[in-house]
């Protein structure tokens, strides 16, 4: 049963760390260790795991029904709409579990203040600890399901990208181009709730990596990144490429073949036991080489996996070693600020004897419009 078999991975984790509870409200981790899917709202959901004790799940009576789903036995404790209530009742999930005076952990990104407010009320001599390490350690080696998952995503988004690129003109806007992807996204299959909103840049847009979709048109001349991801069974992809609106200067031409090689470095960087930042450094060292190094400003890849944004991370820094299951981006780019832009990434696995590179939409220069 895969769900028991997380919940000893992460007992091990937090008897590594000295934690005798972890408490996580709505979002990959807790959908990881139960299966279950609850959403932000007015409403606090708390998962509270304490090895050796059926995991408690503190919930609004209307998402109980959703514990039904669970393989494995769980405590609920429910309340009902009257916020003066709830205090009660995670007092009583705290001192059923004994968890007052204990260390728990918690996950300082995805914890929100109002779920942390409940907790510390109703265990005031507990011990509040950031479990972001063992919880990091529990999803960063991806199974076989789990990869499959992620290979089908990349395959929803390749599909859809390719079928959003002949309706693409000169004079559509980058807003129209975005939702032309995203109806795509959805005709391929990408579950509802995709990783992130599409990026469609062009122009001096194009230099800022991070750019969302505007009301510029585009433009002969142009470089047009798009950077997207579908998500299948949970789990994501995040891939870009980019195009010539028409024909372009030469340089910009020649900035695109310097990152596809530089991308093409830091795919083969890749392997069993080599450091994340030997990939960051591959791919970095192409740009650099060419005279651009200035012009790459953030790392060179991320984790993926139920988040688009995950461990491990390609940063030049960071000497954390690849291991079979690990999942990451390798997305180089070069942006020339008032101008132009080019970014290329991909999606990769670390497998037992190398990596294997889960996309494969032609990474060459391609014309659109």
């Amino acid at each position: 049963m895969p769900f028991l078999t997380r919940f000893a991975k992460l007992t091990r984790s937090m008897q590594a760390t000295g934690l005798e509870a972890v408490a996580l409200n709505p979002g990959p981790s807790l959908t990881y260790l139960t299966g279950l899917n609850f959403h932000l709202m007015e409403r606090p959901v708390i998962l509270l795991f304490t090895p050796g004790q059926d995991p408690a799940l503190i919930v609004p009576e209307l998402e109980k029904l959703k514990l039904q789903a669970l393989s494995f036995p769980a405590q609920a404790f429910a309340y009902g709409e009257n916020p003066a209530e709830w205090p009660g009742v995670f007092a009583q999930a705290m001192e059923t579990l004994g968890l007052n005076g204990k260390p728990i952990g918690l996950e300082p990104r995805a914890l929100r203040l109002l779920e942390y407010n409940y907790l510390t009320a109703s265990a005031p001599a507990a011990q509040w600890r950031d479990a972001s390490a063992p919880l990091a350690q529990l999803r960063i080696s991806k199974d076989v399901a789990e990869v499959e998952a992620m290979r089908h995503a990349v395959k929803i988004a390749e599909s859809a990208l390719e079928a959003t690129l002949p309706r693409i003109k000169i004079g559509m806007t980058e807003r129209e181009a975005a939702a032309e992807l995203i109806i795509n996204l959805f005709r391929a299959g990408s579950d509802p709730e995709l990783p992130f909103a599409p990026i469609v840049s062009s122009g001096p847009n194009s230099a800022n990596p991070h750019a969302s979709p505007s009301d510029r048109k585009l433009s002969a001349g142009d470089l047009l990144v798009i950077d997207w991801g579908a998500a299948s069974g949970g789990y994501i992809s995040d891939l870009t490429r980019t195009f010539t609106v028409g024909a372009v200067d030469a340089e910009y031409e020649k900035i695109h073949a310097i990152v596809q090689a530089a991308n093409a470095a830091g795919r083969a960087a890749g392997k069993p036991g080599a450091a994340c930042a030997t990939v960051d450094k591959a791919a970095r060292a192409v740009i650099e080489q060419a005279g651009y190094g200035e012009y790459f400003t953030h790392r060179t890849g991320h984790g993926i996996g139920m988040e688009a944004h995950e461990d491990p991370y390609m940063r030049g820094d960071n000497q954390q070693k690849l291991e079979p299951g690990m999942a990451y981006t390798v997305e180089p780019g070069i942006y020339l600020p008032g101008r132009n832009g080019v970014r290329i990434e991909d999606n990769l696995v670390i497998t037992a004897d190398g990596v294997e590179c889960l996309s494969s939409l032609p990474r060459e220069i391609r014309v659109v419009g």
